[in-house]
């Protein structure tokens, strides 16, 4: 297997159960880089208010989305990967704002296998209640946003090298 390296951050992004978690490490692991676990930068509050099926608001995501934006900006020019759903541009911006090299891999999926997927999962806080609030949240890449989209369709290893892949087409940052 050829390693892949680059000076990028990557933001893994999607709603949940999309396999951030999952496909995160395979991928920072493909292009040579740390992987951060977007999940650990939550406060215990906003872990507390996911178990109990509350969706987070703005308010709970800002420095949640500030301790991403931090690890990023840190790794500006060195490369790394972190999960973080980032389902609104305002999100985006924000985490753009403190490293303004990162890319997003979306990555995207049909509705039911994604709750199958969740369903199915051991563990973690996000309960599959939260799934509607979470595509009803969703805005997508716009084509001024330096990303990409994958589909979550297929096994880890096969959706990992497509996103490889379609990073590889995006411009290399200039530092």
């Amino acid at each position: 297997m050829q390693l892949t390296r680059t000076p990028h951050v990557v933001v893994v992004m999607g709603v949940a159960g999309t396999g951030k978690t999952t496909i995160g490490p395979l991928l920072a692991a493909r292009l040579g880089v740390p992987y951060a676990e977007g999940d650990d930068f939550h406060p215990q509050a906003n872990i507390a208010k996911m178990t109990a099926g509350t969706p987070l608001t703005d308010e709970d995501r800002w420095p949640w989305l500030d301790a991403i934006g931090r690890w990023a900006h840190e790794r500006a020019g060195l490369g790394g990967v972190v999960s973080s759903s980032a389902l609104k541009r305002g999100y985006r911006d924000r985490l753009r704002a403190a490293a303004p090299g990162v890319v997003f891999v979306h990555l995207t999926g049909d509705r039911a296998l994604i709750e199958d997927r969740m369903s199915h999962r051991q563990g973690h806080f996000m309960p599959t209640a939260l799934l509607d609030s979470q595509f009803a949240t969703l805005q997508p890449l716009q084509s001024d946003e330096a990303g990409v989209a994958v589909d979550v369709s297929g096994d880890p290893g096969d959706i990992t090298e497509r996103a490889v892949a379609a990073l590889r087409e995006l411009p290399q940052p200039s530092n």
